[in-house]
Parts: C-alpha cells; structure tokens; sequence
C-alpha cells in the first residue's frame, strides 16, 4: 500500500499520475529516490494507495508495494521545497480542432513555480506543440525564479511494455540552456541510461511529434494500399506480404486499425507547427484523415451486408470485440479506440450493440455505450461482428462453432480468416479483402 503523507526537501515531485506519470514514479522510486506523486483525482489516489492502479500495467502494482517507504501520493504538491519536478498531466485533444487542451500543464506548473529554486530541475514530459515549454512553461517560473532549470524529455513508452522501456528506450533531452540539460541528464540516468541530447527544448518537443506522426504515415500506407486492394478484388495482406518477403527494402505495415491517445492527437500538433513554418504537411495530414476513416469503412461494409442479405438493420444485433485501442501489448486504455467512432455510428441505428474486451471492465464498456458481453454468449447472438483488436485472446480455431446462425463478420486483422473464410453462411469481410 502507497502511503499519503508529506516529505522533507529533496524529493522529487511526479505530477499526474496516469499511463506516463505511475510508472515513472514507481521506476524512480525503485532507483532509490524519494518521490511524491501528486494527482487531483482522490479516486486514482485511492487506487494507488491500495496498491491497484486503475489501468492495467504488468509489474506495476508489485513496484508499488516494493516501493511503499520511497513513494507517497498527495492531491498536492507539500510545503517543502521539491529537489526536482517532472510533469506528466495530460494533454488531450479538443473534439474540433484536434490541438492539445493544455488547461492541465498550466495548471500544474503554476501549483509549484512558487517553491522552485535554482537547482531545481524542471522536466516536462507531457505531449505538447513545438513552442510550449518555452512559451507556456518558462515565463511561469522565471515570474518566479529568474534562472530556472528547465527540459523538455518526451515520454516514449507504450502501454503494457511501458516499465521495461523506461529503462530501455533512448531519452531524448532538450534543454532550456547547458545547466539545465545537465541536471536532467542526472536526475533521469539512474532509469533511463540511454540517453539522446538534443540542442533544444523544440528540438526534443518535435523529435515526440515526429516519431509519432512517422508511425501514422507508415501504418496508413499499408491501409491506403488495403482500400486500392478492396476496389481491385485483390487481397492486401497478400500483396503486402509478397511485397516484403526476402527483399530487403523497408517492410510495408500491414493494413489495421491506429490509434491511441498518441497517433490521434500528435500528428495535428505537427501539422500546426507546419502551418507556423509556412508549410503545407500534406503526407502528414492524408496519413492522418485515412487512417481516421478506417472505422468507418469497417462499419459502412457491414452494413451494406446487413443490408444486401435483406436484415433490418433495426432489428439487429450487433457485437464489437475489441473495446481498447489495441490488444497487443495488452493494454486497457481505451483512449483513441476504434471502437468508439464505430459505437457513434451503430448506436440508434441496430436494436442491440454489444461489446467485448478481454482487459476492459464492464463497467467502461457499458459507459461506451455498449452493452457488456461475454465473448461466446455475444457471437452466439450477433447478426454481425466487427473484431476490431488484435489480442490474442481472439486468435480461437472454433470461433466458426460460436457464431450465431449466417452472420456477417468483419476481421480488422485477419485473426479470423483461416477459420471464417471458406465456413458456409458466414459472409466473412477484411480489411484490404475484396
């Protein structure tokens, strides 16, 4: 059990205490520091210091209770004076614009520019546009200390594999000035050895938002090939892997869902950086609005089934498997999944919308707006099914067995093709199969 209390000087202060901020934490408290973490949401608190995070990270909660006499939770940052600050609040995006609300990194910096001093380093490690730090983040502490110590270290991680790549990912460090990269080179070396210098903090506010906007464009290649194979009655993933075999040029991905609360939100923050330089970043922005259409196709194909076998789609049951973002590394955030533009679309207009997820509770898949499900019970009942993860759960040789009677199935990924493409009555559809 993590205990809330206060601490003398010299801890170091881990502000938001999420998918970024909990892990951080615990790895830093493991190396032997003395860490407060602090989160407004007294049920996250609650969470943390009964040792049961609200999201699902393997070897978290056992880091949490090795680390009880290292680590304490507070709703706010104590009287003493931190001996260094990491920001880890969230940046979400705003439904219209798609930019990053950053109502949360205000906050947290004006909770504690009051108590830093000059060597207290400063790090931020949420997502942000290029520009924050310096714009947003130093004349808050400079209204208060003339020479802060100020970097920007984006978070890399992903969930479900995040404690293992703290350690073992690269570190970028952008640093307001020399001092400033140097102290944060110090206080981040005991978890992340690996470290990548950088000559400023837009630098590495950038090298984040690049990282994530190049994975989109790589992932919406392979869907954009996936959408030409469709129209042409071919298969992608076997043009893709053709393509790929024994030839030694970069692989193409394969064709699926992106998402996650990065892909869905980084690469409009380098488009509006693009737009301040002056330029147009057409690839990004293509990679980006195709990729956000995929679920949407999913849906529209199986509807245009429902529709052609003569079903009402009013009277219909239909069954999303797949409620998180992704299933492999498993994770339960449900950040950027694809099954809630799908469950906008389907939702008044089939009798019944069901879900399934192997990590998310119930509890959320309802809030979702779908109805929670068992996995066998839901495809015994649905006149169609959209598997939108990858989890390995899904990857069942019988799944033919559990279908209700002719149903239309629509595969993301092809974990179902072996055993739903040649079964009678089912009318099996794939992502990039005409």
């Amino acid at each position: 059990m993590v205990t809330e209390r206060h601490t003398d000087d010299g801890y170091t202060a881990v502000i938001g205490l999420g998918y970024v901020g909990l892990p951080l934490a615990a790895a830093l408290a493991t190396a032997g520091s003395r860490v407060v973490g602090i989160d407004n949401d007294p049920t996250v608190r609650a969470a943390i210091q009964a040792g049961a995070p609200l999201f699902r990270e393997p070897g978290l909660p056992e880091l949490l209770a090795d680390t009880v006499d290292r680590f304490s939770v507070v709703d706010a940052l104590p009287d003493a004076r931190p001996g260094a600050v990491i920001v880890c609040v969230g940046t979400p995006p705003e439904p219209k614009t798609h930019q990053a609300n950053l109502a949360h990194l205000r906050a947290a910096v004006d909770m504690f520019a009051h108590l830093v001093d000059e060597n207290c380093p400063v790090i931020i490690r949420s997502t942000v546009p290029v520009g924050t730090c310096r714009d947003v983040v130093l004349p808050r502490l400079t209204a208060h200390q003339p020479a802060p110590l100020l970097a920007f270290c984006p978070e890399r991680t992903i969930q479900g594999t995040a404690l293992a790549e703290i350690r073992s990912l690269p570190q970028i460090i952008g640093g307001l000035d020399e001092r400033s990269t140097a102290a944060a080179r110090q206080l981040l070396a005991p978890v992340m050895p690996d470290q990548i210098t950088v000559s400023s903090m837009e630098a590495a506010e950038m090298a984040k938002l690049v990282c994530n906007a190049h994975t989109d464009v790589i992932y919406g290649f392979g869907n954009e090939v996936a959408m030409i194979a469709e129209g042409l009655g071919l298969d992608a993933n076997e043009v893709i892997a053709s393509a790929n075999l024994r030839y030694p040029r970069p692989d193409i991905s394969r064709p699926g869902f992106v998402g996650g609360s990065c892909l869905v939100k980084d690469p409009y923050m380098l488009l509006a950086a693009a737009r301040r330089a002056g330029h147009q970043a057409d690839m990004v922005a293509s990679a980006r609005a195709l990729n956000e259409r995929v679920p949407e196709h999913a849906v529209h194909r199986v509807l245009r089934a429902l529709a052609a076998r003569g079903r009402d789609l009013a009277e219909a049951t239909v069954m999303i498997c797949g409620i998180a973002y992704k299933g492999t590394p498993e994770t339960d955030d449900v950040r950027g999944s694809a099954a809630t533009p799908t469950q906008a679309i389907l939702a008044g207009r089939v009798a019944r919308l069901i879900g399934h997820d192997f990590v998310v509770g119930d509890d959320r898949i309802a809030a979702m707006g779908f109805e929670p499900s068992e996995l066998a019970d839901g495809l015994s009942k649905a006149d169609a099914v959209l598997l939108l993860s990858d989890h390995p759960g899904y990857d069942r040789p019988d799944v033919a067995g559990l279908l209700a009677s002719s149903p239309v199935v629509f595969d993301m990924w092809g974990m179902w093709q072996h055993s739903l493409a040649s079964t009678a009555g089912v009318e099996y559809l794939r992502l990039g199969r005409g």
